[in-house]
């Protein structure tokens, strides 16, 4: 009868916490550094990224790095900075966890001041010995100019997804479940 993990395995998974901490750190620096060599070494072979709006669509590691290459071109300085982490690994699989980020950027798009709130919903995947990025999705509570930030919160604004040609509502809260829930929606 196992009690519990034993303690070479409970350090392996604080090791594991750091390491994708790190990661998650690092994509930060290589978007905000515009480093589209080292945007490769975030993801594996297989990875994807998206956007719960549907813009962002990218299938395979030379995919990603495409697709974010062509974001540049749009983005002039950005400063991404994450808040909280949730990581849970895979009880069945020791190189597999999967992750919730809360994060803030502030960017210029299109000459643009703008700011935004995002969740990355990530899975996580050690690969080569290291930890990568093998999905990350990302969604938006608001992604506003910053002279619209304060209206684009008032109260029953939901049209907080401002970075494109025209405003459309933002990606949460109002359409989680737990938020219908409480408020009867």
């Amino acid at each position: 009868m196992k009690l519990g993990p034993t303690l070479e395995e409970r350090i392996r998974r604080l090791e594991d916490r750091v390491a994708i901490g790190e990661l998650i750190a690092r994509y930060c620096l290589v978007m905000d550094n515009r480093d589209v060599d080292a945007i490769e070494s975030l993801f594996t072979p297989d990875a994807r990224v998206w956007s719960a709006d549907g813009v962002m669509d990218a299938r395979g590691r030379q995919a990603a790095v495409d697709m974010f290459k062509g974001r540049f071109t749009v983005l002039g300085p950005s400063n991404h900075f994450t808040h909280d982490r949730i990581v849970e690994f895979d009880h069945m699989d020791p190189d597999r966890a999967t992750g919730m980020v809360l994060a803030h950027a502030e960017m210029q798009r299109k000459g643009q001041p703008m700011l935004a709130a995002i969740r990355y919903q990530d899975v996580y995947q050690r690969c080569d010995c290291r930890w990568r990025f093998r999905e990350r999705g990302l969604s938006f509570m608001y992604y506003v100019p910053a002279a619209e930030y304060l209206d684009a919160l008032g109260p029953g604004i939901d049209t907080r997804m401002r970075a494109y040609d025209h405003a459309v509502p933002a990606d949460w809260p109002e359409n989680l479940p737990t938020w219908q829930r409480y408020y009867g929606k």
